[in-house]
């Protein structure tokens, strides 16, 4: 296992972190029903293989992951690793509900700190309610009377909005952001990575493998890494684009078997900061566009076709089937399709009055596309 140091904490942290948000189930689709006696020796294995990171939040598996965690931290595994949990920001209706749910987390976790502590999923209006609730008068509170080690957030929004969060504190410990190489111009971006760096804040990364979409390539993209001179796997490459950032500590990998333990810790044995040629840097530059040409639909998100008259969600539908197409799962459009079904905003609403086209700064025939993925669901 690699190690870097965790910023300017005075400790070594593992380049491989344990998420718990996907642990073993006992039934598939049930998530507050964990395989505890899996998920714990899972949790504890990665630990003994060297793995001294674990990350949890409030409502991952329905609010059991944290106990679950705590229970696989007893018998002296505490002591073995940094752990992080996250503040259900959502929940805060006013300033006492920060302590109440910091209390009942420690309940939960069965510990008396934690060594981070995160504002969980951050982003315009969470950022304004936290600014509202004094968030700096409670994390200096927490960490002073021992609950809490270092404040932290997570983040999904974008990245004007992570600067201005990263630069609203000076005192911020860590900050968590999903990156991946199809995400380096979404969300935090790599510009706000190497900023939190700039600014002596380390980086923890979550779903580096699009929620295991990077996990297996499709046909043209495993063509291009079979020929690579370097041979890995697709799980190898997205981690080690990410493992190559220096601002970057610790990689999130949500492991939820035996396999995907082992894996990663045979992965993360030799990864280091800097660790990839210019010419290995390249290539995965050469990845994310032939993902992004598997994208039938040129849309980009921009709204302008919103809102619709009939309430159709165009960047929505759009935005499921590129991915579906990108990734070659059509399992993953057909289900969020059908939330838009359930919601009355799916393609079938439209009643081709053209708006959508008029608005488009790409000049899509929007009304073509609706009519051809309407066909498909």
């Amino acid at each position: 296992m690699q190690y870097v140091p965790f910023g300017n904490h005075g400790f070594q942290v593992s380049r491989l972190g344990f998420g718990c948000m996907r642990l073993p189930t006992v039934k598939q689709g049930e998530q507050n029903v964990i395989d505890q006696e899996r998920a714990i020796a899972l949790i504890r294995r990665a630990i003994d293989g060297g793995v001294n990171y674990v990350d949890t939040a409030y409502p991952y598996h329905g609010g059991e992951s944290e106990i679950l965690v705590g229970q696989a931290l007893k018998d002296g595994y505490r002591e073995r690793v940094t752990l992080t949990t996250k503040m259900p920001v959502w929940l805060v209706k006013e300033e006492k509900d920060m302590n109440r749910l910091l209390d009942e987390q420690l309940k939960k976790l069965d510990v008396p700190y934690v060594d981070f502590y995160l504002l969980h999923a951050m982003g315009k209006d969470r950022i304004a309610q936290m600014r509202a609730f004094h968030y700096k008068d409670f994390f200096r509170q927490a960490i002073k009377d021992g609950r809490v080690k270092h404040a932290g957030f997570s983040f999904h929004d974008d990245k004007e909005t992570f600067l201005d969060f990263l630069h609203d504190w000076d005192q911020w410990g860590m900050a968590q952001i999903q990156y991946n190489y199809l995400d380096d111009r979404d969300q935090a971006t790599e510009d706000g990575l190497i900023e939190a760096g700039r600014c002596g804040v380390p980086i923890v990364v979550m779903e580096p493998l699009r929620g295991g979409a990077l996990a297996k390539a499709p046909q043209n993209v495993q063509k291009m890494m079979d020929e690579f001179p370097v041979r890995r796997s697709p799980v190898e490459w997205a981690f080690a684009y990410i493992a190559n950032y220096p601002q970057v500590a610790t990689i999130l990998s949500g492991m939820s078997n035996e396999e995907q333990v082992e894996d990663n810790l045979r992965i993360f044995d030799g990864l280091t900061p800097g660790g990839l040629t210019d010419e290995e840097v390249r290539f995965t530059a050469e990845l994310k566009q032939a993902y992004l040409s598997r994208m039938p639909v040129g849309c980009t998100g921009c709204q302008y076709c919103q809102p619709c008259p009939q309430n159709v969600h165009i960047p929505d539908i759009f935005a499921a089937y590129n991915q579906s197409r990108m990734f070659d799962d059509p399992g993953r459009f057909l289900y969020r399709y059908k939330e838009l079904q359930s919601r009355g905003q799916d393609a079938s609403q439209c009643v081709q009055c053209g708006a959508c086209e008029a608005a488009c700064p790409q000049h899509l025939p929007i009304i073509e596309w609706l009519q051809k993925i309407n066909g498909e669901a």
